[in-house]
């Protein structure tokens, strides 16, 4: 299996396609997206008798159908879950001959992960079983144990000036192996390179962090720059799982806690969102959708079974968009396992470098606190508004890189039609729209 659209294009996501929001220094972005953001959304409300429903729905029909026409390829589905202080609407708009999603279709939602890591993470300091403050070299509350272990395979560089908050804010330094060329591999990425070869692979945390410390890679000193890291977050994944370990007695995973505290039928919320790591757990449950990716070459692939064991805490986690809504919705208004005082935490902005990425979160305007995600032909955008109080989950399981240096052109512009369809969905029901 080509493992390059896994990670190709994930890192160039995660800030907000819009003009308050800076990008990445090599995000595409930058310059030819840019221009397709800016423009202002506006939906003709005056027919008050169309109902809220159909407006939502047409909405999201006129951006598929301006996405197929752009590209000249069949969108399988657009779809946008959208919740209002009183009414729930969805909407999935489907090209002929395919069947809608449903707020009940399983599909994988990549690095809206980050969210549940960073959960997970404020959890634990909420509970007093860690500092986020602390340095990852710092001892675990109450234990003999460092958060991270003292071992040669975790001398990365700046290892003892790295604290817990900044990996949460991508302000650590620490180079992605996921997603940026490591020397020595063929100018790929390692995850990139190593499942090219073998799709059944095994990850381990210290084997990704082997090509950091061979080449003493890093992006610069801790807490002086912005640079997003998977790598980051599988650090913070190791950590919640040494914290739980030392906590409960026993040996747990990152999965393992997250079941248990999180979304499992003992935390507060259960939803059946899942976060698999073994290289056998590829299967998604059904109902579930595939997804479509047009690669460089003109190939046009589909994919549901993906080996998730490289992206671990960043980008492993599968689910619904019914559970995907009640989960932002209730943990951005206090009413999951963070107490309201320790959400304001994950929405502060914190970053200097990146002003708008808080601690797991990024802050969409007119959208709210959330993530996105992109792996395996699979877009997703997970959003709550404090402000409007509307909570937003869009999906688009198609990808196409035929277009511009690298697919940049043609991807950027399914990523773009994803935040069209939400803006146009919260448009139709009179909220603001793009900005």
């Amino acid at each position: 299996m080509n493992s390059f659209f896994l990670t190709r294009l994930r890192k160039r996501l995660y800030a907000s396609p819009t003009p308050i929001h800076p990008v990445f220094v090599r995000c595409f972005l930058l310059s030819a997206l840019a221009g397709l953001l800016f423009g202002c959304s506006v939906i003709n409300l005056d027919d008050h008798t169309i109902p809220a429903t159909q407006r939502v729905q047409e909405a999201v029909d006129n951006v598929r159908a301006d996405l197929e026409k752009d590209l000249q390829k069949q969108i399988p589905s657009l779809n946008v879950f959208l919740q209002t202080p009183t009414q729930t609407y969805f909407a999935s708009s489907v090209a002929a001959g395919r069947q809608p999603v449903t707020p009940n279709t399983y599909y994988r939602f990549a690095s809206v992960t980050k969210t549940f890591t960073a959960t997970a993470v404020m959890k634990m300091y909420q509970d007093g079983w860690l500092d986020y403050k602390a340095h990852i070299t710092e001892l675990i509350p109450g234990t003999n144990q460092p958060y991270v272990p003292v071992t040669p395979d975790w001398n990365i560089p700046n290892k003892s000036q790295i604290t817990i908050e900044q990996l949460l804010q991508h302000s650590a330094g620490v180079f992605d192996v996921d997603n940026d060329p490591v020397p020595g591999f063929n100018g790929e990425s390692y995850v990139n390179y190593v499942l090219s070869r073998d799709s059944t692979h095994q990850f381990t945390v210290e084997e990704m962090l082997k090509p950091i410390i061979d080449n003493q890679l890093q992006y610069f000193d801790p807490a002086t720059g912005y640079h997003y890291s998977n790598t980051g977050y599988i650090i913070l994944s190791r950590i919640i799982e040494r914290v739980y370990s030392a906590k409960s007695g026993s040996a747990k995973t990152f999965a393992d806690y997250l079941y248990d505290h999180i979304t499992g039928p003992t935390s507060r919320v259960p939803l059946p969102i899942s976060f698999p790591h073994r290289t056998d757990d590829v299967q998604l449950p059904q109902p579930n959708v595939a997804s479509l990716l047009w690669q460089t070459t003109g190939r046009l692939d589909s994919f549901g079974s993906v080996n998730m064991s490289g992206h671990v805490g960043e980008g492993n986690g599968y689910s619904t968009m019914a559970s995907l809504n009640t989960y932002v919705r209730s943990l951005m208004r206090g009413e999951n396992v963070l107490q309201p005082q320790t959400v304001k935490l994950l929405q502060t902005d914190v970053s200097v470098a990146r002003p708008t990425y808080g601690l797991g979160t990024s802050l969409f305007p007119n959208l709210g606190y959330g993530h996105n995600g992109a792996i395996a032909g699979y877009l997703t955008l997970m959003v709550y508004d404090p402000i409007t109080e509307v909570s937003l989950v869009a999906m688009l399981p198609f990808w196409d890189l035929t277009q511009g240096v690298q697919g940049d052109t043609s991807f950027g512009k399914c990523f773009n039609a994803m935040y069209n369809a939400a803006y146009a969905a919260r448009a139709a029901l009179g909220y603001p729209g793009k900005p």
